[in-house]
């Protein structure tokens, strides 16, 4: 199969070496407009798989027929560009996998359903992390009991070395960070879909050394469409960031003096306070860091009239070896066990959907498994809090 890449920064060089290294992928092609970046990544991927196309994916003329013949694209640019990528896909017969990052528009490629259905090709975004893993994890969770209680999934990217005063690296845009913790956050109460005020719900997460006592909090976009989805289906449902101790407070002060608003800071400027803040959050947390993913994904309820509790979790760290992020591992992992799936015809149809709703669940937890990712699952009897497991979660049987 062939598959396209849209942009060869951090996390479509990832999703490119991992795609180059699948036996099942006979060519990868690469566009960016940036031509250091794209030699970048022939030195790094080293394979002859790789064909790059130095192009300004915004210039559709010149787009389309270096798509023509993909089986999938993968939208890993800044995802203000999806929309128009996934659309250019639809017109040729393509499908096309995006990361999400942002709600208006992942609703936007949803609307595409009927013109990729007719097609017979799909539109799939959040495939990243989260959403995009923990989503699939928690609806495969959901399906294994009668009812429900509650759905809690907890996940963050955290440096290895934090250091003060923040302790926090930025993995993805510093525009998107701001709009986590600024917009309101969607959860489930009571079977009802409500708004939560960002940077609340403050709670303390456990994991093994050297992460035992982190601190979690409501952040908008981890769950995109799967509130709506597990509405009326589940009692409770929310999502929180994982960080390192004191990151909500730090966040809620600056943001409190009203450095995220998106409005200017004089008649004399166009800038924002909130592009002023992105710019010095880029500045100051930016570059190359070593790091850790952490996750949890807790379900409790009842099965077979016995009360039941399932946890994921998975703790990824930085590799020394081919000097990749935790964060940049997982999203490539999981875009592309995604994308190869589709390419390949082992989801059948078409349309505009997210990956929980339509990926075989248990293929695909299989697959980011084989692919090194090292999720565990494990069932307890009762129900249990996120830090009561009697023990860690054992061998993988998801």
């Amino acid at each position: 199969m062939k598959i396209t890449v849209i942009g060869a920064g951090a996390i479509g060089s990832a999703i490119t070496r991992d795609l180059c290294s699948r036996d099942d992928v006979e060519q990868v092609q690469v566009c960016d407009a940036r031509a250091r970046a794209l030699q970048h990544l022939h030195e790094t991927a080293d394979n002859k798989k790789l064909r790059s196309f130095q192009v300004d994916v915004r210039d559709q003329n010149v787009l389309e027929p270096i798509l023509a013949g993909s089986d999938c694209v993968i939208g890993a640019a800044t995802p203000e560009l999806n929309t128009s990528i996934a659309e250019t896909c639809v017109s040729i017969g393509a499908h096309f996998c995006g990361l999400g990052g942002n709600d208006d528009l992942v609703r936007k490629q949803l609307d595409l359903n009927d013109r990729a259905a007719a097609r017979g090709v799909w539109v799939i975004p959040n495939c990243g992390l989260a959403p995009g893993l923990v989503n699939i994890l928690c609806m495969h969770g959901v399906e294994q009991f009668d009812h429900v209680e509650i759905a809690k999934l907890r996940v963050g990217d955290v440096p290895l070395r934090p250091e003060p005063p923040f302790n926090f690296r930025i993995s993805w845009a510093a525009e998107k960070v701001i709009d986590d913790y600024t917009h309101p956050v969607v959860l489930i109460r009571d079977g009802k879909i409500v708004e939560k005020e960002p940077l609340t719900g403050l709670e303390t997460i456990r994991f093994r050394e050297p992460f035992q006592a982190m601190e979690a909090f409501r952040t908008a976009g981890g769950l995109s469409t799967l509130a709506a989805d597990l509405e009326g289906k589940i009692d409770r449902l929310d999502h929180k960031s994982i960080r390192w101790p004191g990151h909500a407070a730090q966040m809620a002060f600056l943001l409190g003096l009203g450095l995220g608003d998106d409005r200017s800071v004089d008649v004399l400027t166009h800038l924002t306070f909130r592009d002023i803040l992105a710019r010095q959050l880029r500045k100051r947390l930016g570059g190359k860091y070593a790091d850790a993913v952490l996750l949890r994904v807790l379900i409790r309820g009842t099965v077979g009239g016995e009360k039941k509790t399932l946890v994921y979790e998975m703790t990824d760290l930085y590799d020394d070896e081919l000097e990749m992020t935790a964060m940049r591992r997982c999203v490539s992992i999981a875009t592309t066990a995604i994308a190869v799936m589709v390419a390949s015809g082992d989801v059948d149809g078409g349309g505009a959907a997210p990956p929980e709703r339509i990926i075989p669940r248990q293929d695909f937890i299989d697959a980011v498994i084989d692919r090194g990712l090292d999720i565990k699952s494990k069932w307890f009897d009762g129900h249990i809090g996120l830090n009561q497991l009697p023990e860690a979660p054992a061998a993988s049987t998801a």
